[in-house]
């Protein structure tokens, strides 16, 4: 890092001079330049102690000890932020942002996201500890600020997906979307999108949003959609296909969609608009095919079957015999929960001379429905005793299909082999870990802080754009054998250190990082600056803590 000075002479002959603080660095075997910020508004005095100081930056402790004039001080955190800032300008999401205020203020959300999940107002807080201004270039700012910027993050979500789509690899291979659907539920009852429905998460009573994600073949999130929480999974697949269709196609595509989705409206749907599907079907309409001589059982018990019919639609097929062996256990372990059921009944029975055997069966007849067993097993009395009588005839007919699975598409087999098809399917695992780890592992979608109806789906975006930072550093720090939470909360250690010289902090020198934090940084591709500027921006909440507080 060095001092770069220049004077020119203007056409009044007028000498204007400028100082830039740069920092060279090699790419492709090039010496390349880069400026880190524009001292020109400095002081010649100021310019020269920041030359002298990085001339000297070795011996800046000595010449402290020695009473060089220069102070030394703890500053805010950096290893974080400038790790994730220029992970965020390799996946073209910097760019897609843009550089202006709103911009940066939107890049900050999404780098709070990763580095601790909260609320607008932890965002601020966060701010303070890190070196968010510094490193973005932002003035300072507050939580209404951050609300202010979701309404702009919603307005500009279509343009800023079509950014970062554009900046992607095509993928192999190529024209595959996947897409699934799941929902999150709110404590309060206030926002404008939640209401009651399906709720994957079993929290009975409470309102919820449902989200779809589009993912490319890789898995890579193109768009996330909030819908409101009463609406269907097939619902939601219109809109996805016409955002293919008018924003992320060109050339074929294949929608690949869970058997929750992909029924026949939205089939027809993504037909009329000249795409393939990929699919799975229900038990029961494995069942209906099964009786109508379309599939046969022994096809299960191939590596990998297959079915073409006369109108053009394949069937893919196979048992999964890991699946199977679950379910099997989870039948026995059903079993054995309805005789210790039978055992405790009976002994109350006894034990109790005038309570009555038909609310005793009631209560196992009821539990064996829950259970989803009744059609093998049946309750039987016996003077004051109950029993269990099992059917083995019923009770193979209900494991016939146990780790049985059929996939449907109307991809031509000439294009698409059948080992592919049931490859693509699969997929949808990356959608399902993207669901998982932005509700859930690092990100915490919820609890949803905000009301309006543009904030949440704002909300939901900046998830998916930190979720993509996250994609990112799991597979870079794969051989490091650390999580992402522990990487990010290792790198939040490595502090700068103020440089103050004659009363003002002009930089903050980047230290060395020690080992683990070397490694962290060097396996995502980036390397860290000796320094950075200090603009004394400062960012406050308007909201202060209660005076008092309960400690534990």
């Amino acid at each position: 890092m060095y001092v770069d000075s220049c004077s020119t002479k203007g056409p009044q002959g007028k000498i204007y001079t400028r100082h830039l603080l740069r920092e060279a660095y090699r790419e492709g075997g090039r010496v390349k330049h880069r400026t880190i910020a524009n001292l020109s508004h400095c002081s010649a005095v100021e310019v020269e102690a920041i030359r002298l100081a990085l001339q000297h930056k070795e011996e800046l402790a000595a010449m402290l000890a020695a009473g060089g004039g220069a102070k030394l001080t703890q500053g805010p955190s950096v290893g974080a932020v400038l790790v994730l800032v220029g992970l965020a300008q390799q996946l073209g999401i910097t760019a897609a942002l843009g550089s202006s205020r709103q911009g940066k203020l939107a890049l900050w959300q999404v780098l709070a996201r990763v580095i601790d999940q909260g609320s607008r107002l932890s965002a601020v807080r966060l701010a303070g500890q890190h070196a968010a201004c510094d490193v973005l270039g932002l003035e300072g700012f507050n939580e209404d600020t951050l609300y202010a910027n979701l309404d702009w993050l919603c307005d500009q979500q279509a343009a800023i997906e079509d950014r970062l789509f554009q900046s992607l690899d095509p993928g192999d291979p190529p024209g595959l979307f996947l897409y699934d659907v799941t929902s999150s539920y709110f404590e309060g009852t206030q926002n404008a999108l939640a209401a009651f429905g399906y709720n994957r998460d079993g929290k009975r009573g409470k309102k919820q949003i449902t989200l779809g994600l589009l993912c490319n073949g890789a898995g890579v999130p193109l768009s996330i959609e909030v819908f409101p929480g009463n609406t269907g999974d097939p619902k939601t697949v219109a809109s996805q296909v016409r955002k293919v269709a008018a924003r992320f196609g060109g050339g074929a595509v294949t929608f690949v969609g869970d058997r929750g989705m992909l029924r026949s409206d939205p089939i027809e749907d993504v037909l009329a608009h000249g795409f393939h599907y990929i699919t799975a079907i229900t038990k029961p309409q494995i069942d209906t095919l099964l009786a109508d001589g379309v599939l046969d059982m022994s096809l299960f018990d191939q590596t990998l079957g297959e079915v073409t019919t006369d109108a053009g639609v394949r069937y893919v097929l196979r048992r999964n015999p890991v699946r199977a062996a679950e379910i099997s256990a989870a039948r026995d372990d059903k079993l054995a929960a309805l005789q210790r059921l039978v055992a405790q009944q009976n002994a109350y029975l006894a034990a109790h001379p005038k309570a009555t055997i038909d609310k005793a069966r009631q209560r196992v007849l009821a539990r064996s429905a829950q259970f989803r067993v009744d059609a093998w097993v049946a309750v039987e009395t016996e003077a004051r005793t109950l029993s269990l009588a099992l059917d083995p005839a019923a009770r193979a007919d209900a494991a016939r299909l146990d780790g049985c699975y059929v996939l449907k598409t109307d991809l031509p087999a000439a294009v698409v082999t059948k080992e592919v098809v049931h490859a693509r399917y699969r997929s949808l695992a990356w959608v399902e870990q993207a669901f998982r780890t932005s509700k859930t592992v690092e990100l915490e979608l919820r609890p949803i802080h905000v009301r309006l109806e543009a904030r949440t789906r704002a909300h939901a975006f900046v998830v998916m754009l930190a979720y993509r930072l996250v994609q990112a550093l799991a597979e870079r720090w794969r051989a490091l054998d650390v999580t992402v939470g522990e990487g990010i909360a290792a790198l939040a250690q490595l502090c700068a250190i103020d440089v103050t010289v004659g009363g003002q902090t002009h930089c903050a020198q980047v230290p060395a990082p020690r080992d683990l934090l070397r490694q962290l940084v060097e396996a995502t591709g980036l390397t860290l600056p000796a320094a950075i500027p200090r603009t004394g921006a400062i960012v406050a909440t308007r909201t202060k803590l209660p005076s008092r507080r309960v400690t534990r």
